[in-house]
């Protein structure tokens, strides 16, 4: 008897419908829900419900731009963003029921918006205010004259961003130094796992928070060595985190022959991340077991060097605040940055597909009558953004958040009174955005929606009639980007996720050549370039991670090409341990040996960029297997099978 067929979707249509282990942030949540339900409490007070909709919903806005840690950086992540949205509900304003004029100009601001979502993660959301609020200006009426909109919106992400700095005088740095404590941690944890198979998923760990504490610290940091001694001593202590991880490495090889780490090194780790945190000086003590191999003297030296740095009141005693490169001046970058976006290929592809599924959104509710129009071109909006991933899966889960937050809209339009009731309903839901946005996408939606439609209905008072046409209107939004943001542009589907990889394996050849130049490369040059090399395969792992929630071919190929990635990443950590034991006393490798290797990885390139499917590229790597490259060129060779079958 043959057993039923059990028919269930594949996990790529479902992996964003589960919850991300997150934990709840309970300040944002509290922020959340004063500021969408003070400015409506103030509107009915003052009797002008449809004001205080107003400010809600630009409070909104700011609630979902509030992502930073560091405080400097919230102000540009609220109060950047208010200004392009103010300026696009002013344009969409200006143009609401002009009929073809309006369709014009919501495609040339989607275009703009597009282009601009490409310079980074301030632009970016500036960006999607930017048309959010076009859209929202050319679909719903607006308070005259044409000035009060924008005011409107823009007190409501004041207003969020008051809330936000009220910590500031107190907290000032506390949160680049928890920043900063939380990577000395997950060192820790990097460390315990030395020499079992939890090290790669520590390791990519201490990469993510590195990135995050670097990007923290760098985007406050002063132009002028002395001007902020705090901030540099804080950068001083993140860059002695890097010898620590490097160290690791080695210390990983040796855990793998000889056994794990005294405790005490983890421990050690720990003791000078609490350092951090509580801005503690004065003389470090440290119990370390006496180092006897290369990988132990490794440890030992960085973090008695690291201790140094923690302990010392001076702000930058042993001069590493420029071992890792200052950021270049806010002249130089905005210039790049323009320069990126207006001549990038990437960034005009997506704003022309943004503006065709504008185009076509406006041009639809244009022929056919729509209520409340504007819905179809936001989801279209929210589904099409690049960096916040494949179109093809938000698309989907846009459409399930939308379906499960109507039906708690339904309940609150059809049983709880308009007027003063609106209050409290609003600093519940409010709450949950915060709260269900860490757990992903979809639960955003599910959180967003009900507060647009409650705040819709105190503009336009239809009352439950707003229920099922939003659903339907999140349906067409979703096809729309599914067939002209997606179906129709090939790179959809013969996407070339092996470029990237493919990059990072060149750079990964010329790293193993940096980290060996028989002339001695400078210490700090190859410090940046070790970084800058992990970040960019932090980079391709975000990307195929995106493509594995993509439908054939694209996410069976990137499945397929997955173990390439953890490969190549245990490649570089191989070169690291390699190079820190001979800087602490293993011979140095044949040169001729460091150079099959490279000639290795640059062939494993250049297959790579040369078809779609995986393909063999040598037979034999060669090498003393004794010597300080063996373990490298067996890592090497590990990523050479995975590349050798025909995978599709």
């Amino acid at each position: 008897m043959a057993r039923p067929v059990r028919i269930t979707p594949p996990a790529w249509l479902t992996a964003g419908l589960k919850p991300a282990p997150a934990p709840i942030p309970w300040a944002a949540v509290a922020r959340a829900s004063v500021a969408l339900s003070v400015p409506l409490a103030v509107g009915l007070a003052a009797g002008q419900p449809a004001y205080g909709a107003l400010v809600s919903m630009g409070a909104l806005s700011g609630v979902i731009g509030d992502t930073a840690d560091a405080y400097r950086m919230r102000v540009f992540n609220i109060a950047v963003p208010q200004a392009f949205g103010a300026l696009g509900v002013t344009l969409g304003t200006l143009v609401f029921g002009e009929g073809w004029l309006a369709v014009a100009v919501l495609t040339l601001v989607a275009l703009v918006s597009g282009m601009i979502s490409s310079i980074g993660a301030v632009a970016s959301v500036s960006g999607l205010l930017l048309l959010l609020n076009a859209v929202v200006g050319a679909g719903l009426p607006m308070p005259d004259p044409w000035w009060k909109a924008p005011v409107l919106l823009g007190l409501g992400g004041l207003f969020v961003l008051a809330l936000t700095l009220l910590g500031w005088p107190m907290r000032r740095a506390a949160p680049e130094r928890e920043a900063v404590a939380a990577t000395y941690r997950t060192v820790a944890e990097l460390y315990e796992a030395t020499g079992t198979a939890a090290y790669d998923e520590k390791r990519q760990a201490v990469t993510a928070s590195l990135n995050q504490s670097y990007d923290l610290v760098l985007a406050r940091r002063a132009r002028q060595h002395g001007r902020a001694a705090p901030l540099v001593r804080i950068l001083a202590q993140l860059n002695v985190v890097v010898p620590l991880v490097e160290a690791a490495a080695a210390a990983h090889l040796r855990a793998r022959l000889i056994g794990p780490l005294p405790p005490a090194v983890p421990a050690a780790v720990r003791q000078l991340a609490d350092a951090v945190e509580e801005g503690r000086t004065g003389a470090p003590a440290l119990d370390l077991p006496v180092p006897e191999r290369p990988a132990e003297r490794a440890v030992d030296h960085a973090l008695r060097h690291a201790a140094a740095v923690v302990h010392e009141s001076d702000p930058d005693p042993y001069d590493v605040d420029d071992r890792l490169g200052r950021p270049a001046a806010l002249r130089i970058r905005a210039r790049r940055t323009a320069r990126a976006a207006l001549l990038s290929e990437a960034s005009w592809r997506y704003g022309l597909r943004l503006a065709l599924c504008i185009g076509l959104a406006q041009a639809l509710v244009s022929l056919i009558p729509v209520p409340r129009s504007y819905w179809v071109a936001l989801t279209v909006t929210f589904v099409m953004k690049p960096d916040f991933g494949s179109v093809f899966s938000r698309a989907v889960l846009r459409a399930a958040g939308t379906a499960a937050g109507l039906v708690l809209a339904a309940l609150v339009l059809s049983e709880v009174p308009r007027g003063w009731w609106d209050v409290p309903v609003m600093t519940v839901l409010a709450a949950l955005i915060p709260a269900f946005s860490a757990k992903g996408y979809a639960f955003q939606t599910a959180a967003i929606t009900p507060v647009i439609l409650l705040l819709s209905d105190t503009l336009n008072h239809q009352g439950f009639d707003l229920v099922l046409p939003r659903l339907y209107d999140s349906l067409i939004g979703c096809g729309i980007a599914l067939v002209a943001g997606y179906l129709l542009w090939p790179e959809s589907w013969h996407s070339r996720i092996g470029d990237r990889l493919a990059d990072a394996v060149a750079d990964t050849a010329a790293y193993v050549t940096c980290a060996f130049d028989g002339s001695g490369p400078d210490q700090g040059g190859r410090l940046r370039a070790r970084r800058k090399l992990y970040r960019d395969l932090s980079a391709v792992r975000s990307e195929f991670q995106r493509a594995l929630t993509e439908p054939p071919p694209t996410g069976a190929r990137a499945a397929a090409w997955w173990p390439l990635v953890v490969a190549v990443e245990r490649i570089v950590d191989a070169t690291t341990a390699a190079r820190i034991r001979v800087n602490h006393g293993a011979a140095a490798p044949d040169p001729a040996e460091v150079a099959a290797v490279e000639r290795e990885l640059r062939e494993l390139a250049d297959g790579l960029r040369g078809t779609d499917t995986l393909v063999e590229v040598r037979a034999e790597l060669p090498g003393d297997e004794n010597g300080v490259l063996a373990p490298l060129r067996q890592e090497v060779g590990a990523a050479r099978a995975i590349a050798g079958p025909d995978l599709r």
